[in-house]
């Protein structure tokens, strides 16, 4: 049996603004950035990417990813007012929220993301093949930064 929620039951999803999906909770938690990521966010803040790095990230694990504001219980250090301030430029992991390959199994989607995320089951149905498309581009983001990371782990 395929157990990939998408797969068994339309899905409905509008983003409510809520910042939710920017605060760690469990297993969820660090942004994660590639090389166009932060490129991204440098020209965002008009700044080189030695200096972005330098004020907004750390590395975990041998991962470049942002920084996380402890005293807010690890809210995303862009969120002000439950909205992102770098919507524009937010790194692939967050455009690609909330249809990330491990959040597909029915168990998770219905037991985690749907409680967590008040846009699951509202605005239109998204169709499948977006899905698939938002997930080929979460999986092609998750190689890239496992790649662009792999000297910073040895």
């Amino acid at each position: 049996m395929n157990n990939k929620i998408y797969k068994q039951k339309s899905i409905r999803f509008k983003c409510q603004g809520s910042g939710n999906c920017c605060v760690s909770r469990g297993s969820f938690g660090f942004v994660y950035l590639s090389n166009k990521d932060l490129k991204k966010l440098s020209i965002f803040f008009n700044m080189n990417e030695k200096n972005f790095k330098k004020k907004y990230c750390s590395i975990s694990n041998g991962f470049l990813h942002l920084k996380e504001l402890k005293k807010n219980k690890g809210n995303c250090l862009f969120l002000l007012n439950n909205k992102c301030t770098v919507y524009k430029s937010r790194p692939t992991q967050c455009r690609t929220w909330p249809f990330w390959n491990e959040n597909m199994n029915a168990k998770t989607w219905n037991n985690v993301i749907s409680k967590n995320c008040p846009g699951i089951n509202k605005g239109p149905i998204i169709e499948t093949k977006k899905i698939i498309k938002i997930l080929e581009e979460d999986k092609k983001n998750d190689e890239i930064i496992l790649s662009e990371n792999a000297n910073l782990l040895k």
